[in-house]
């Protein structure tokens, strides 16, 4: 599983429903398994996506036999999706990813 900043005043966007309609936007079909929504897109076989005040939570499932067509156009559809659902771009989620890590890193010294 893996949890996503979302940007300040976008939550508003992801709340509910509003982050079914956005993910059958990205990738088909989506269903509601108590209030975490799961689709299946390209090399995605399970996508389950839930939203709290401050992050969007994610949970996948790769299918590694897919060809590399299918394995970018998945890859660019997700980025556009995490985007959209976040407000932040790919480099700005490994900024905030990465910034997250090292407040909860301990400190050590040499």
């Amino acid at each position: 599983m893996q949890s996503y900043p979302i940007r300040r005043g976008y939550y508003k966007n992801v709340e509910g429903v509003r982050l079914k309609d956005m993910m059958e936007m990205s990738f088909g079909p989506v269903t509601d398994e108590g209030g975490k929504f799961v689709a299946t897109y390209g090399a995605l076989s399970r996508i389950v996506v839930w939203a709290e005040k401050t992050t969007l939570h994610v949970d996948t499932q790769a299918n590694p036999q897919v060809d590399d067509d299918t394995a970018v156009r998945t890859r660019q559809a997700w980025n556009a999706f995490l985007e959209k659902a976040t407000g932040y771009t790919a480099k700005q989620r490994s900024k905030k990813i990465q910034e997250e890590a090292k407040k909860g890193a301990p400190d050590v010294e040499a």
